[in-house]
């Protein structure tokens, strides 16, 4: 999983911040570039309604970033970011997935502690040693308050007009956002019917009542969990484990080691990998036909 010693790494392996972010902005621009912002099938390329957006949750005002086709009813999706937050990445991920006619709710998974966009990008979360801005927040992520948090971005985007009530909503997440979207499905399951987790840290906690391969049996989705090479390399056992607790729960799952390292997915992080990114949103894009 994403751990500090990992950025550290990554940092040595940079030679400046700028340099940094021109290679993201890069990935960036190459991972949404306008050709690739379309409907599915034989449509043509959609016209986007995208805003910042806010609601009220148990613990207060959640603010997010919501985008969706400009016209129609569409499923919904929850977005739950990586470690570094809300950002221009995140977006641009969302811009995508709602090119393909889906109605994208990106949450600031931090919004208890802080509103809005605190890192740019993943360099300015190392140079800005964003593990230890964040480790406070993120011990707020319990499946009791993600479940409170599920419950109002649910209503959120069943009270929207761009919203088909009338098919369920997907939720996938990154890095940290693996777990928040299991707990995810399990707090919604009336609702949640896909949930998808790319390079999910902690998804396997044996000894903890609240491991997210625990609560399969308390959701009603199906389920793709795309695990990085390096963290399967480190956890051989964790695929097995997640496998048979979903086997165990009836819940469809497909579960898979992709040909990248943690953050492969993510645009704007050290570890991307555009060929297994590619792999890991026709998943993604194949998941929510399936069940959506």
């Amino acid at each position: 999983m994403c751990d500090e010693a990992k950025l550290k790494e990554w940092s040595r392996g940079i030679s400046s911040r700028r340099e940094f972010g021109v290679l993201a902005g890069v990935a960036a621009v190459t991972a949404c570039a306008p050709g690739d912002v379309t409907a599915s099938g034989d449509d043509a390329s959609m016209d986007l309604t995208e805003s910042g957006v806010s609601f009220e949750t148990a613990d207060g005002t959640m603010d997010a970033f919501f985008v969706h086709p400009a016209s129609g009813q569409h499923p919904g999706v929850i977005l739950w970011p990586d470690i570094a937050g809300l950002r221009e990445a995140k977006r641009n991920m969302a811009r995508r997935l709602a090119g393909e006619g889906y109605a994208v709710l990106v949450l600031n998974p931090y919004y208890r502690d802080v509103s809005g966009e605190q890192f740019a990008d993943f360099a300015a979360f190392i140079e800005a040693s964003g593990f230890q801005q964040v480790g406070p927040w993120r011990e707020k992520h319990n499946p009791e308050n993600i479940g409170e948090d599920t419950r109002a971005a649910v209503q959120f985007l069943d009270m929207n007009d761009a919203v088909d009530t009338d098919r369920g909503i997907g939720v996938q997440g990154y890095c940290m956002g693996g777990p928040l979207t299991i707990w995810s499905t399990a707090a919604v399951p009336a609702r949640i019917k896909a949930g998808a987790s790319f390079h999910g840290g902690g998804l396997v906690r044996e000894d903890d009542p609240s491991s997210p391969h625990k609560f399969f049996d308390e959701a009603d989705a199906g389920y793709l969990i795309a695990i990085a090479q390096d963290d399967h390399a480190k956890n051989p056992d964790h695929k097995l484990i997640l496998a048979e607790a979903a086997g165990r729960a009836a819940r469809p799952a497909k579960i898979d080691v992709y040909a990248g390292d943690h953050g492969w997915t993510v645009p704007d992080s050290p570890a991307y990998a555009q060929a297994a990114a590619e792999r890991a949103y026709d998943d993604l894009l194949a998941l929510y036909r399936d069940y959506l």
